[in-house]
């Protein structure tokens, strides 16, 4: 047709190191709490083959490294056999429908308490400072956090080959790559944040100090799987979980350029003008541009876009892809929708976090029955 309207610049074809997407809309990374006993479940099957579309990038819920990195109730893991096997039939249900899959891998830190931890430790970080206790996600519920235990210097290799190990294990259960989560507060964050980080010792203090853990770990994976197959998260203007930083877009720009020295895939960041907890939008002085032009790889944009935002970010040069999650849960076919100008189901916050397997999970419907 002559008068067909113009191609929206999210759904333009993206090549992505050797993958090829055929639209920019990424499932961002949605912790789900319904993988009972850290397993995941056959139901996450069904969730990620309904938001896969040939040549749809998604990236998979924070999976703990370990036994000490879980910070939630059932967040899945791929430290075990029985995580990576379980994990085997997500990855292909999604690989069936021409998805490109990535696994976050994620540690918690002192975002936790002893109820997480298989003996009752103490949870792990780069400070023995305790969280203040937190409205949960549901609004009523307090979350209370255990105060945690300083790692110490010889113990942090330990923690680097656990995220190595993850990346391999991701790789033995079909993911096309890993997503390293160095974001929201998490144990990568409460290292390279000067509002948490009190440390004295080579992981602590300037700037380089700060970041050695989060490239430790970079370089381990790199090494492991393969600068192609890796990504990081980072949200270097966030303050969640109290952990701010004194000069974000230092941290940020020294991030970035030291990134660039492994060659990874992707860095995926969180817009600092869109939050401010993980339900407001908030305005925000800084911007991720100049941390988008220092990096050579694919830059990826989260928090809070919805399709018109999104677009002007791509048309504009700000980020290749756009990362969508509350969008992506409530609409399985968000890219079908966009390509359709059709209106969006609206999300339900209520079951975000219940673990029943279908509810606020896998029931929000299509655009038309034959999908």
């Amino acid at each position: 047709m002559a008068n067909q309207a113009p191609t929206l610049p999210l759904l333009t074809p993206y090549k992505i190191g050797k993958f090829d997407l055929s639209h920019r809309v990424v499932l961002a990374p949605l912790t789900m709490m319904r993988s009972y006993g850290n397993v995941p479940q056959p139901h996450a099957i069904l969730y990620y083959s309904q938001r896969t579309s040939k040549g749809g990038l998604l990236i998979a819920e924070a999976t703990g490294v370990s036994d000490t990195a879980q910070g939630y109730p059932d967040t899945p893991g791929i430290w075990t056999k029985e995580q990576v096997e379980a994990w085997k039939p997500i990855v292909n249900a999604v690989h069936d429908k021409g998805g490109i899959f990535f696994c976050q891998i994620w540690h918690g830190g002192r975002v936790s308490n002893t109820g997480f931890s298989a003996d009752g430790q103490a949870p792990i970080s780069s400070t023995d400072k305790s969280l203040t206790p937190k409205i949960g996600s549901n609004g009523i519920d307090v979350m209370q956090f255990t105060p945690p235990r300083r790692l110490r210097t010889g113990e942090i290799p330990q923690i680097v080959n656990d995220f190595r190990l993850a990346a391999r294990n991701a790789m033995e259960a079909g993911f096309d790559g890993v997503e390293i989560h160095g974001a929201h507060g998490y144990l990568i964050d409460q290292f390279l944040k000067d509002q948490v980080n009190d440390r004295t010792d080579q992981y602590g203090g300037s700037l380089e100090n700060r970041c050695r853990f989060a490239l430790d770990i970079v370089e381990a994976v790199v090494n492991e799987i393969g600068a192609d197959k890796v990504g990081i998260r980072l949200s270097p203007f966030a303050d969640y979980m109290e952990s701010g930083d004194s000069n974000p877009k230092e941290l940020g720009l020294y991030l970035v350029n030291s990134l660039n020295k492994y060659g990874i895939l992707y860095c995926h960041m969180v817009e600092p003008s869109r939050m401010k907890t993980v339900e407001e939008k908030s305005e925000c002085p800084h911007s991720l541009v100049p941390l988008r032009k220092a990096f050579n790889g694919t830059f990826i944009a989260a928090g809070g876009f919805d399709k018109e935002d999104g677009n002007n970010a791509v048309a504009e040069g700000r980020a290749d892809l756009i990362a969508f999650g509350r969008w992506f849960l409530a609409n399985p076919d968000l890219p079908k929708r966009f390509g359709l100008n059709a209106p969006l189901n609206k999300y339900n916050r209520d079951t975000f976090y219940i673990s029943d397997p279908v509810l606020g999970y896998t029931d929000y419907p299509f655009i038309d029955s034959t999908a």
